[in-house]
């Protein structure tokens, strides 16, 4: 339940080193590089390294794309939990080694994009001749090259007509139009119901009017005129697509016969990934002619592990001081093997900033608490634990990110497991309907606590009841940080006046009729305790009332935002009414589980009665956990981010970006700290 305190360590270091240091921190991965602004002088001048950390990302794009191709050409067989197996881990020695065979790789990388690119222009000129075979297919009876201009006295005019259009209609309209012409000769090549198609034969002096008296007629020039006889032609497409194919499938097995080298690709972008993430750094760094300066934000408990593996081994200078009151250091969560679990979630809405208390372990509890409550059955509780568990185990290198996430539904899985034993929930009351209607005599197993579908209004308050807990802790946290700051006043004003008025209405409205009616219970106090309920409320109210706005020397306006303050208490009762989310999901999660093992047991006791039983089972309660999983995820979020954080919590720091060896498909194995 902290934050790790950090620390700005500053080094001045030989230049000589220089690479050997930057590669000494970027193993390490323990320090966020983090000039400070007047390093920069006369002396000390910062070098330009764009164009290498360019050169470096362009190459390491180069063999990203090498990959993408490999991957279409020759997919890598992945299981369906490939996501949870990580980057595979490779000794320094193996990218090493890719290092110095760089060269030859990226060559390799641009032939395979190379041949890439030319599958993609073969590819493109097919399309283009079977387009051009598709449009010379309504010409393949022509006989003459389409661009055919006749003999010296005549002339052929190719074109396209509407569909329908006869030889009897194509003379009807030249003899209307024209009717002195006489020397014409009309052939249809084909028609289809894209239109006729037809070659007009006619005098060369005449061509010009018969070609505009077809026109009016709907006549059109082919928009392609071939100069070759188009049956010639679409054999030479043909043949040439023929070929291009050839070609393709040839640079294809280029292509496969760089399978085998795909993990050098892999090395080899991620040592190109590692080179511009140092130049990045190293553009960074104020340099004179013999010397250079880094700082940066070190973890306080990693500074003597720094110490030891740079300031022992190198001439240097090593600085090491507490940020400054106008820093605002990075920051790096630290909690126990259970809440660091919910660091995801809290990562999710903002980080602590400085001197924010980090309220991850308290979250941890209630978010775990509230999840099992909402999904409230003992057998999705355990399939949900089981299942992270074994994913746990079993694929040890899985994303930091992905394991606290599965880790987080392995406790919430058993927090379910507990509130369906309370709640007598396993499978909706699965046990209930296959022993009555299967075995002939009902079996129940009983809830340990109380069953929410029998009783719902007093899982209602409970709901209220465990709202109400939570949100006072959450004004407890603002309490405490307040008195940390050193702000009594504030603490007193905000907080023990909250919580007296607040502890006031609540024990006015116990044993009020109101709240007999909706929970079903009577509760009685002794009149002194009436009386100091009254008390606790008026004192809150009045006390809120002066000192809401005690910032303001206008008693008028101070008065009118202490009125506003006690107004918030529909906030509050807002607040409090949103946990009846944990009684409608609770709810949900049974009646559909109840609806599903009665749509199964319809048949009733027999082979087909079974066997629909067993596919009902499987595929409604599938998607009950799926569902209410999700709603149970979702909501859980809910009640923390906007309930309980917005009693005390702002957020808003930033993640802590250590200067390491930041790869894409592999992980190194480095030295440890020791």
């Amino acid at each position: 339940m902290a934050v790790l305190q950090m620390q700005r360590v500053s080094i001045c270091a030989l230049k000589k080193d220089r690479k050997a240091i930057l590669e000494r921190l970027q193993s390490l991965g323990i320090m966020e590089v983090s000039q400070l602004a007047e390093e920069e002088d006369e002396i000390f001048q910062r070098m330009d390294t764009t164009g290498p950390r360019l050169s470096f990302e362009k190459k390491a794009h180069t063999a990203d794309q090498a990959l993408d191709v490999l991957e279409q050409y020759v997919p890598q067989k992945k299981s369906m939990f490939a996501s949870l197996e990580g980057k595979k881990l490779v000794d320094k020695d193996q990218l090493q080694k890719a290092a110095e065979n760089r060269e030859e790789i990226m060559e390799m990388a641009a032939d395979i994009l190379l041949h890439s690119r030319q599958i993609a222009e073969k590819k493109a000129a097919i399309l283009k001749d079977e387009n051009q075979i598709e449009s010379l297919s309504p010409w393949l009876g022509l006989g003459v090259p389409m661009n055919y201009e006749g003999t010296r006295h005549t002339v052929m005019l190719p074109g396209v007509m509407s569909a329908g259009t006869t030889l009897e209609d194509v003379y009807r309209i030249l003899a209307e139009q024209i009717p002195e012409t006489e020397e014409l000769h009309v052939e249809i090549v084909s028609s289809g119901t894209d239109g006729v198609y037809l070659a007009v034969f006619c005098m060369k002096e005449d061509a010009v009017s018969v070609e505009e008296a077809l026109r009016q007629g709907g006549f059109a020039r082919p928009s392609q005129m071939v100069p070759a006889d188009p049956a010639v032609r679409t054999e030479e497409l043909k043949a040439d697509i023929g070929k291009l194919n050839r070609e393709i499938e040839r640079k294809e097995e280029e292509i496969r016969d760089c399978a085998g080298r795909r993990e050098e690709l892999e090395y080899i972008s991620d040592y190109y990934r590692i080179r511009a993430e140092k130049y990045q750094v190293l553009g960074t760094l104020p340099q004179s002619g013999r010397t250079f300066l880094i700082s940066g934000y070190v973890p306080a408990k990693a500074v003597p592990a720094l110490e030891k593996a740079v300031a022992q081994k190198y001439d240097c200078v090593m600085d090491v001081e507490d940020p400054k009151e106008d820093e605002e250091p990075p920051t790096i969560l630290h909690n126990n093997a259970f809440s660091s679990s919910v660091e995801g979630v809290l990562e999710s809405y903002g980080l602590p900033h400085k001197g924010e208390f980090d309220p991850t372990t308290i979250m941890s509890f209630f978010y775990v608490f509230f999840f099992g409550m909402m999904l409230s059955d003992a057998a999705y509780g355990a399939i949900v634990a089981i299942v992270c568990f074994i994913a746990l185990k079993k694929f040890p290198r899985m994303s930091a990110g992905m394991h606290k996430s599965l880790k987080l539904f392995m406790f919430c899985g058993i927090s379910t497991i507990v509130w369906g034993v309370l709640f007598g929930g396993y499978f909706g009351d699965v046990v209930d309907v296959v022993s009555s209607v299967f075995f002939g005599k009902e079996v129940s197993v009983p809830p340990l606590w109380f069953a929410p579908l029998n009783d719902p209004m007093k899982l209602l308050v409970f709901s209220m009841l465990f709202g109400v807990i939570h949100l006072f802790v959450g004004l407890g946290i603002k309490g405490y940080m307040e008195l940390k700051d050193g702000k009594i006043l504030d603490f007193f004003c905000d907080v023990v006046l909250w919580y007296v008025f607040l502890m006031g209405l609540i024990l006015m409205l116990l044993p009020s009729e109101i709240f007999r009616s909706i929970s079903q219970m009577e509760i009685s106090f002794p009149p002194f305790m009436n009386t100091l309920a009254k008390a606790l409320a008026i004192v809150g109210a009045v006390g809120l009332l002066l000192m809401s706005g005690r910032d303001n020397k206008n008693p008028v306006l101070r008065l009118a935002l202490g009125a506003y303050d006690i107004y918030n208490i529909t906030g509050w009762l807002s607040d409090v009414l949103s946990y009846s989310r944990l009684l409608a999901l609770g709810l949900a999660t049974g009646v559909i589980a109840s609806v599903v093992n009665q749509m199964g047991s319809m048949m009733g006791k027999s082979v087909f009665g079974v066997l629909l039983f067993i596919v009902v089972f499987i595929v409604g309660h599938a998607m009950n956990l799926a569902i209410n999983l999700l709603g149970a995820y979702v909501h859980t979020n809910r009640l923390q981010f906007v309930e309980f954080f917005g009693k005390f919590y702002e957020g808003g720091g930033k993640p802590f970006e250590p200067f390491e060896s930041d790869t894409k498909y592999v992980d190194i194995k480095e030295e440890t700290l020791s």
